[in-house]
């Protein structure tokens, strides 16, 4: 598929977000010694100063546990750039420059005697490298940390800058449950204004998922259809082959509805549900996002037990090995009810999608690892063609998150001769092919838009509270009735339980298998 770039006359008008080099700032990022920060944070940030797009005027202060040098922790970050990063080389006249802007302070996260340490590194740094108090903190850390962390930078004097600005960016979990989300959020916004708190979620810095606004907004053929009037069902699939690997403890106090569901998965749901934005800042769109949530219809307890599908994966092969069932992992239970499937139907009750079914499905140990919506259109209300429509499926619109992002198009098309015989086809976009280069990794973006100061893409005080309260009926219905969850109910290596396919085809609907 050819691609043409269109100019926009005033891109700042209609709030589009211009590609430019950021201001000076020093990036301190607490777990600098951790896995995240190895395979992603350091990565990323390379890369976005090989790409020119972060200035000379730039530092990183690693906090973490580990004794070591400064030059200790460049080579150990420069090994982590070699082995993790896409081209996994290494520019050494980009990395020079890279790792001269690189410290490492020992720290304990509970020690305000640190903090008073990081505040004369920050100076230091400052007249060194030239940051102007422009501050990013980065909590790669556990997140029973984070409400203390913010609250020491905050007994410290961190959370202000009297030259630039302070923001801080906090992973997920955020919280376990809706109670634990408010408490977070009371306690870190004591010590922070909400423009400062950056909460990421990885898959919005997916192109893909990025993609939906133009592919919705900037497409006449597509907004028209958008709606109930058109579209009959709506799936979305977030499937894993991996199994838990090694987290079996962390995952046994988790599961994939706390895992996946309330955060990722909520968060493209609410960009294919909502509504146009009045304009492309973070402000209008995240609006936007929390109105389509707002509207989703709440479980009760029938809900849950007629609409909803939990399963667990047992023993299986993935890619032709044997792999161990759920409950042999390692810190795993051995009569554990923990979910690592999840079907959640979802229902919005407004004017665009009353009546639309919008299926739910994510889990752990699957037959191919994939994220994709699914976008199902009605039936042609009259049938011109008959029998050789059998074995023709609707319309469909598939949008691929990962792997090979991209959008296919499903239509009916006449098989060539003399007899009417008719097919699906597919009609196919994908990034690599039509615009012939590397997709930054998602790190890459949301960093970089944190110190832009673009919180479009990352989630709100309201947004992450409301995911819970959509989720906790649903986790508080599987709670009480552990007893009864017939576990293992599905094969490493398959689509999941029978369950998720009996619900859909009661309705006269079915998965589709990517």
């Amino acid at each position: 598929m050819q691609t043409a770039e269109t100019v926009v006359e005033n891109p700042l008008r209609a709030g589009m977000r211009l590609e430019r080099t950021a201001e000076p700032c020093a990036v301190v990022i607490f777990g600098a010694s951790g896995d995240l920060a190895k395979r992603k944070l350091i990565p990323a940030l390379y890369r976005l100063v090989q790409e020119r797009l972060l200035p000379a005027e730039f530092a990183i202060i690693g906090l973490g546990r580990t004794a070591m040098t400064d030059d200790e922790y460049r080579d150990r970050m420069k090994a982590s750039v070699l082995e993790f990063s896409e081209s996994k080389q290494v520019d050494e006249e980009v990395w020079q420059s890279f790792a001269q802007g690189m410290k490492f302070l020992p720290s304990n996260i509970e020690n305000a005697e640190c903090y008073q340490a990081l505040a004369k590194m920050l100076e230091e740094v400052e007249r060194e490298r030239g940051t102007q108090g422009n501050r990013l903190f980065y909590l790669s850390v556990a997140p029973e940390f984070y409400a203390e962390a913010v609250r020491q930078l905050g007994a410290a004097g961190l959370t202000k800058s009297e030259k630039g600005w302070v923001r801080v960016i906090i992973e997920k979990p955020f919280g376990t449950d809706l109670e634990s989300a408010r408490q977070l959020n009371q306690g870190i916004l004591q010590h922070l204004d909400e423009k400062q708190i950056y909460r990421i979620d990885h898959y919005l810095g997916k192109e893909t998922v990025q993609n939906l606004l133009v592919f919705r907004f900037a497409n006449g053929i597509f907004e028209p259809m958008w709606n109930r009037q058109y579209i009959d069902y709506v799936q979305i699939t977030n499937a894993e082959t991996v199994g838990v690997e090694g987290r079996g403890g962390y995952y046994e106090k988790s599961g994939v509805v706390r895992d996946m569901i309330q955060n990722h998965v909520f968060q493209v749901l609410s960009l294919v549900a909502m509504e146009p934005p009045a304009a492309l800042n973070a402000e209008d769109v995240r609006d936007e996002k929390i109105k389509a949530m707002h509207a989703a219809r709440a479980f009760t307890p029938e809900r849950v037990r007629t609409e909803c599908v939990r399963g667990q994966y047992g023993a299986g092969a993935i890619g032709g090995k044997p792999v161990p069932g759920y409950r042999e992992e390692t810190g795993v239970a051995p009569d554990s009810a923990t979910e690592t499937y999840a079907l959640v139907t979802m229902w919005f009750d407004n004017w665009r999608w009353s009546g639309v079914p919008f299926y739910i499905r994510s889990g752990k140990r699957l037959s191919k690892r994939v994220t994709e919506i699914a976008i199902q259109f009605k039936q042609a209300p009259h049938q011109l063609f008959g029998t050789a429509m059998e074995h023709v499926t609707p319309n469909q619109l598939i949008i691929r998150v990962q792997p090979d992002e991209g959008i296919t198009m499903r239509v009916a098309a006449k098989v060539p001769g003399q007899v009417t015989r008719i097919r699906d086809v597919n009609m196919d976009f994908r990034y690599g092919a039509s615009f012939g280069v590397q997709l930054a990794e998602a790190y890459e973006r949301l960093i970089l838009d944190c110190i832009l100061g673009d919180s479009t893409l990352y989630a709100r005080k309201d947004m992450t509270e409301r995911g819970w309260e959509l989720v906790m009926p649903i986790l508080e219905e599987w709670g009480a009735s552990k007893a009864e969850a017939d576990f293992p109910n599905y094969e490493a290596g398959s689509w999941g339980p029978e369950a998720s396919f009996r619900l859909l085809e009661a309705q006269g609907r079915k998965w589709r298998r990517p």
